[in-house]
């Protein structure tokens, strides 16, 4: 069972208030007290045009996030990457008659997933949003797929090239879209339950914060978020895109605000 109290926080703020965040956040806790679940998926922002869907990004982070909210507390005899699988084809099966699912660019999401109980935490990160785990002794392990940022830029140069080379194929990088066998090419492990203190899951909207603008390491993330909230996590990528809008030093391409996410755990 579990004992003593839980802190948990959850924060996600679209990149444009004028757009769908098309991220998904949620923290399971069952009503048995048995332990508890959080997930984060960062939906990917398809290239205007046809994408072979009627339904949007944000229909689709909001399906697959409620299944696997639901599939990871209610089935705690399934391993994360069953529950991924089945996830991803429980909501196939619902817009299979209606939409293209073998378009490269049919909705799809980055996932972290992890589930704790009195004795286990497990982990699964698909694609690159990120999981921070803090240890009793207070060292700070990122667990990511960085799939995505090994691969050599010339194969991100246009979404054309990306979607026909390295988009969910071998030696490419890998997102939950609508092939459920994807799940099996998800970081995973299991770590002891007395070992983990605190647990934080990002999209790469918040991760900007030290992937992008390097303002800080993965311990001092975390300690921002433990000590002032998610929300003054997000609100510092902010402020470092607005300065950042007109020289592009650290954005570059990238778009200046995106949907940023934050939840966090402590155990």
């Amino acid at each position: 069972m579990q004992t003593g109290w839980m802190r948990t926080e959850l924060v996600s703020e679209p990149g444009d208030p004028g757009r769908p965040n098309e991220d998904f956040a949620s923290i399971g806790l069952p009503a048995s007290g048995q332990g508890g679940s959080l997930v984060v998926l960062d939906g990917v922002t398809p290239p205007q045009g046809d994408y072979g869907c009627l339904h949007s990004v944000s229909w689709f982070s909001a399906r697959l996030g409620g299944a696997l909210t639901e599939l990871s507390v209610s089935l705690r005899d399934l391993t994360l990457t069953e529950i991924l699988s089945r996830a991803i084809r429980r909501v196939a099966e619902t817009h299979a008659g209606t939409c293209d699912l073998s378009h490269p660019r049919t909705p799809q999401a980055t996932v972290v997933l992890a589930r704790w109980s009195a004795t286990e935490v497990e982990y699964l990160v698909l694609s690159d949003s990120a999981l921070l785990v803090e240890s009793t002794t207070g060292e700070v392990t990122a667990l990511l797929d960085d799939r995505l940022a090994r691969l050599p830029r010339a194969s991100l140069a246009t979404d054309a090239v990306a979607d026909a080379t390295v988009r969910n194929k071998e030696g490419g990088f890998f997102t939950a879209a609508a092939d459920p066998s994807v799940a099996s090419r998800a970081v995973t492990g299991t770590l002891p339950r007395d070992s983990v203190r605190a647990l934080a899951a990002l999209t790469d909207g918040a991760t900007r914060w030290t992937e992008k603008f390097r303002a800080g390491g993965w311990s001092e993330l975390l300690a921002l978020v433990r000590k002032e909230g998610a929300q003054a996590l997000v609100d510092r990528v902010r402020a470092l895109e607005a300065a950042d809008a007109e020289e592009r030093v650290h954005l570059r391409r990238s778009k200046t605000h995106d949907d940023a996410t934050v939840v966090y755990v402590e155990l």
